[in-house]
């Protein structure tokens, strides 16, 4: 058998803190899980990656027993009007959350667009682009609604309008952009 080098964490704690932070991670937010992959994909190069992540469970095993259980961070309280609504309705595992609908004011059109996340096209990256092409603010976009191939954005008739005029045509994430009047 071979010996164990002077490690400051030997195998069989490591292969236990997998263990445990897989099982972990099966509870875990999935939102707040993609939204720290992509803080890591944007601050680690790919190919240093592992070592980064050897580096965490090297961290994150140091110092403790494997029987031992981090601090626990206690959760924030809900407001209390979300707390009876989260009893009142129970959500299905894996079910989106839902977000308060947004009053879309009279005389607001909706824009056909068709790029969508197929071609890495999201509702933040679509948000920015309109109010730098366009001029607007945040607030100015009612709705945006991006699926695999095409995304809807909807916006008062004015700035539907600019935006049919100067994104039409123009290269957005290496496609030609097709900007209509949805038939909605």
């Amino acid at each position: 058998m071979e010996e164990k080098t002077n490690a400051t964490v030997s195998a069989d704690a490591i292969e236990r803190k997998i263990a445990e932070l897989r099982q972990a991670m099966k509870s875990a937010d999935p939102a707040e899980l993609e939204n720290i992959k992509s803080i890591i994909r944007k601050n680690v190069s790919f190919f240093e990656r592992m070592s980064f992540a050897a580096f965490l469970l090297m961290n994150a095993s140091e110092g403790r027993k494997h029987d031992e259980r981090p601090e626990r961070r206690p959760r924030p309280e809900r407001p209390a009007e979300k707390k009876n609504e989260a009893v009142s309705q129970p959500r299905n595992q894996g079910e989106a959350k839902e977000r308060p609908e947004r009053v879309i004011p009279e005389g607001a059109r909706t824009l056909y667009l068709n790029i969508g996340k197929m071609k890495h096209l999201y509702a933040k990256d679509l948000s920015k682009l309109l109010q730098t092409e366009l001029g607007i603010t945040r607030d100015d976009i009612y709705q945006i609604r991006v699926h695999d191939k095409y995304s809807f954005v909807t916006m008062s008739e004015e700035n539907c309008s600019k935006a049919i005029e100067k994104l039409n045509n123009q290269a957005i994430n290496g496609r030609t952009a097709k900007v209509t009047y949805s038939e909605k």
